[in-house]
């Protein structure tokens, strides 16, 4: 064979096993991806063959399925997928449509929910050899109906969001974002009316689509002041008790604007407060001096061990990032330390903080998913609680608990209190628009002493109240409701 031959053969020798590895590629390493791909209509249809597994409450499954498919005449789509939780739910759940594909944790545990795990291998495999009828393994949520509930209804004609925690093991109690939408019209068989009724939630200004709770930031206004008064606490240069100043009127720096309180109030005198005292009226030109002082370093340091700055955290849907902004200048290092400038938060962060403080200053990893069974009930897989940061010392969190229940007891949140309950909370009015009315959040836990749940709420635009909104008068009672039902009250 002559030089330019060997070169052609050569060539094509290389082609070949190029394709040859690319044909692997496809159908080997990106098998699972392209399987789970919402937009593979053609596994859609496919999976409409066989029962898909269940979204629970509990591991017994049955009265609290939350997403279960029903069996139907139709050759094509032999079941219905359908979803009891209905509105409330809708954001945590998602949506299996052979039209839009699928969202929440129809996405996020789609393996499981199909049958195509791994971890179902030898179940598809006995069904296959039995001729047993295939069925997806059943995914069992964290969340608790009561608390659910009582977040849905408190948001009702709000835009908003509520997540509650269990401060002692991370895992997600409620998680709600409102307005919501039905996801059983987006499973349906009627492709028809399925697209008008996406086509009508794209095109409504509310965006009722959007999980609030995990995958939009504000600006956390005044809750943001527990981050503030643990960089304090923190760098053992103050105590609850320290004098700290509290004018009435802040000037900053190197500009001519000022700082004032919310409706143009005094703190105290005027002159000086003590931080548990300007924390409990919440203070914002005291709080705008203390964050001067402090510098920012400090607070980005702090925010980050609240876990501000971290993108990757997944519950398992993906959260988006807060952030705390870098490069400060002093009046930009004021406005930061009461939740304003550049720092967006999700509710989602903001119980977290709430939690950390609950949980003696250590945060747990949240968590949305606590098991996962296979179609006999068998566990396959069981979330155990993981630390996720250590934001502030045992010590740190006993102070700023001991200031956060003066704000419920005698502050800014009493709309919050629990007859026979200690609560610690903290309010917050976050300005982020000219001539827009401030969004109204409330953070806390319950009880003080032995902390079981802990939840933030936010409202947008103060919800009815509009520009009269407070944390305290809008977000506060929302709060206080989920943590009734949490608690059994």
């Amino acid at each position: 064979m002559n030089a330019p031959l060997r070169r052609v053969a050569a060539a094509c020798l290389v082609l070949f096993g190029l394709l040859f590895l690319n044909v692997n590629y496809v159908q080997v390493v990106k098998a699972s991806a392209y399987r789970n791909d919402s937009r593979n209509s053609r596994g859609l249809l496919r999976s409409y063959s066989h029962q898909r597994g269940p979204i629970v409450l509990t591991a017994g499954g049955g009265a609290n399925a939350v997403a279960v498919d029903k069996a139907t005449p139709a050759e094509q789509f032999k079941f219905l997928r359908t979803y009891p939780g209905g509105e409330a739910f809708a954001h945590v759940t998602g949506f299996a449509s052979f039209v839009y594909g699928r969202t929440g944790i129809e996405q996020a545990e789609n393996d499981v929910l199909s049958g195509q795990s791994d971890n179902l291998f030898v179940r598809r495999l006995s069904d296959y050899v039995t001729g047993r009828k295939a069925e997806g393994g059943r995914v069992v949520l964290t969340l608790q109906q009561a608390a659910q509930r009582a977040a849905y209804a408190g948001l009702q004609g709000k835009r908003g969001a509520v997540v509650a925690l269990d401060p002692r093991t991370g895992a997600i109690l409620a998680m709600v974002s409102t307005p919501s939408y039905d996801p059983a019209r987006l499973s349906s068989h009627d492709a028809k009316t399925m697209r008008a009724y996406y086509d009508k939630l794209q095109q409504d200004p509310a965006d009722p689509l959007l999980n609030r709770a995990i995958s939009q930031t504000y600006p956390p206004g005044s809750t943001f002041k527990v981050i503030t008064s643990a960089a304090a606490l923190s760098s053992g240069s103050f105590t609850p008790s320290t004098q700290i100043p509290s004018p009435t009127v802040l000037d900053l720096p190197q500009t001519n604007a000022t700082l004032k309180n919310f409706g143009g109030e005094v703190c105290g005198d005027g002159h000086s407060e003590t931080l548990a005292d300007a924390f409990r009226i919440s203070c914002n030109t005291a709080f705008g001096g203390l964050g001067m002082k402090l510098g920012g370093n400090a607070l980005r340091d702090q925010a980050e061990k609240f876990g501000l700055d971290d993108g990757g955290v997944k519950v398992p849907l993906k959260v988006a990032k807060s952030v705390f902004p870098d490069k400060l200048s002093p009046p930009q290092e004021a406005q930061s330390a009461i939740g304003q400038y550049d720092v967006r938060v999700t509710p989602l962060q903001m119980a977290m903080v709430a939690a950390g403080v609950a949980n003696g200053g250590s945060i747990m990893t949240p968590y949305l998913v606590r098991e996962v069974q296979a179609p006999d009930l068998s566990t396959l897989s069981q979330t155990q609680p993981q630390p996720y940061k250590r934001a502030v010392s045992q010590t740190v969190a006993d102070q700023l608990t001991a200031m956060m229940e003066l704000v419920v007891t005698a502050g800014t949140g009493t709309s919050a209190q629990i007859a026979g309950v200690r609560v610690a909370g903290k309010t917050g009015t976050a300005q982020h628009a000219e001539g827009a009315a401030p969004h109204a959040w409330f953070i806390g836990f319950a009880p003080a002493q032995d902390p079981q749940v802990a939840v933030a709420v936010l409202v947008e635009d103060g919800g009815s109240a509009g520009s009269e909104a407070t944390g305290g008068r809008v977000a506060a009672p929302i709060a206080r409701d989920v943590m009734r039902a949490v608690l059994g009250q």
